[in-house]
């Protein structure tokens, strides 16, 4: 595409060099540069992409996107503009065609939820008849691709990239989950959206976000994005769901368990099986049988079936759909053994997210429940005593070990959790530094009965220790030490 297409209807970009020059391609990092792109000099947190542009240019790219004037002596084409992401995001759309326009758009935000949802309306979608194509945490997939996701919401150039090519290999609607970072970044501008969904919000990220109020801001900014978004699906019990419902000026379907709510929940049994629940909408009601547990997943089922309804899927559709669906990598994905455990892991990782999966299990009437627990490094440390206190509340042993420590020392990662129960006067845990022994201890100490609960990595397949990223998967390390448990006599 020649530059001055890319960057038709821009505002605030101006060219200075060759806007007839064809572009090949767009990178975000110099490191990705191919001969004939655009490298876009992004100011980045610990790095400013304008100290690469020789690099770039090196490389082979032949237009340059920045919020600074042009280099003396520079030759090749450059386009100056106040805001570089915003501009890369739009020129991304230009780029390929403006997928999103002819594919049926559904973005998820919230603090939880986004990736059961996904899956959730991913099963829906094939029992309708659709071929969904799905980019979240776990990872971005459609026919014939299954990529790994090194972010939830990938960066403008290939979240367009990847809807052409769902596309070309004939997906009907593209599930994303929409990270407050991706809309805090701008890496969905230019997306177009049928319709938005808000699961719930709490206390995450504020490491980034410097409070709750601009955390929920980020969060808004999907619903504002643009023209084609119809319908928003909106948690009407939680308060920033409230919140948000106030301030929206398009079509919104509520969910949730309050009578207001249009899509509800009526009678409702939880169980180890699963969760039975009638579910009410104006004109009808689903009876929905799911092997998904707890209340939280409720929530889950509830935004599932208000999305389906919003999409106009047939009821049967929406409930085979959920029933069809079975379990979730790293979301309470349970370890079938032979010693009568009840093993789970799961991907929570904060005091919110932790207390749901307790009061989940809890719930169950468990014997006891070991939990087995560690907090990332580098990100927010408020929630590490808090997440020590909701464990010390509702599991009856924990065993406090690391998770991605990062730069951060994992001691004092975890004398940090540990704060939360001895503010309480909870001497129900032990400390085991090494992930793999605490796992190992946790299993060892189980009894018939009991409920072993591997919290914080979920889906995971790796450990962060300093500038070292080293394999682990909780489900590997389960297997392989029940493994032996199950050969000893």
């Amino acid at each position: 595409m020649k530059i001055k297409d890319l960057f038709k209807d821009i505002a605030g970009c101006h060219l200075n060099g060759d806007g007839e020059r064809e572009v090949l391609g767009l990178a975000a990092s110099s490191k990705e540069v191919k001969p004939g792109d655009l490298f876009a000099a992004i100011r980045g947190a610990k790095k400013d992409g304008f100290e690469f542009i020789e690099d770039a240019r090196e490389k082979g790219a032949v237009a340059f996107l920045s919020d600074r004037p042009k280099p003396p002596r520079w030759t090749p084409a450059w386009i100056q503009t106040p805001d570089v992401r915003q501009a890369l995001a739009l020129a991304a759309a230009n780029f390929y065609g403006h997928p999103s326009m002819a594919l049926k758009v559904i973005g998820i935000t919230g603090t939880k939820g986004k990736t059961t949802l996904t899956y959730l309306l991913e099963s829906i979608l094939q029992k309708a008849g659709f071929q969904p194509g799905v980019i979240g945490t776990i990872n971005y997939r459609w026919p014939n691709a299954v990529l790994p996701a090194p972010r939830t919401t990938p960066e403008a150039p290939d979240l367009q990239r990847m809807m052409s090519e769902m596309l070309k290999q004939g997906v009907t609607h593209c599930l994303i989950e929409v990270s407050s970072h991706a809309l805090d970044l701008k890496r969905v501008w230019g997306v177009h959206f049928d319709i938005a969904v808000f699961t719930n919000l709490n206390a995450e990220h504020l490491d980034y976000h410097a409070s709750m109020e601009d955390y929920f801001e980020a969060k808004k900014r999907l619903f504002f994005l643009n023209a084609k978004k119809r319908t928003a699906i909106v948690n009407l019990d939680d308060p920033w769901g409230n919140k948000l419902m106030a301030e929206l000026p398009l079509t919104t379907i509520s969910f949730g368990l309050e009578p207001a709510a249009i899509v509800r929940a009526g009678q409702t049994r939880f169980a180890e099986t699963g969760i039975r629940a009638e579910v009410d909408y104006p004109g009808g009601q689903v009876e929905i049988d799911s092997a998904l547990l707890g209340r939280h997943n409720l929530y889950n089922i509830l935004a599932a079936v208000a999305t389906g309804l919003a999409l106009n899927i047939p009821a049967p559709a929406i409930k085979d759909g959920i029933s069809a669906l079975k379990a979730i990598p790293g979301r309470l994905e349970k370890v079938e053994n032979a010693l009568g455990l009840h093993i789970f892991v799961d991907y929570a990782h904060t005091d919110q997210a932790m207390r749901s999966l307790l009061e989940a299990v809890r719930g169950l009437k468990p014997q006891r429940i070991l939990l087995v627990f560690g907090a990332g490094g580098d990100r927010d440390r408020a929630k590490r005593p808090r997440m020590g206190e909701v464990a010390a509340s509702l599991a009856d042993q924990t065993f406090i070990t690391s998770d991605n420590p990062r730069s951060e020392d994992p001691l004092a990662i975890i004398a940090e959790i540990e704060r939360g129960f001895t503010g309480k006067g909870a001497k129900n845990y032990t400390i085991v530094p090494d992930r793999k022994e605490a796992i190992a201890r946790a299993l060892a100490t189980a009894r018939k009965g009991d409920y072993v609960l591997i919290a914080g990595k979920g889906h995971e397949n790796y450990q962060i220790l300093k500038d070292e990223i080293i394999s682990f998967d909780d489900i590997d390390v389960v297997r392989s030490i029940l493994a032996t448990m199950e050969a000893k006599p």
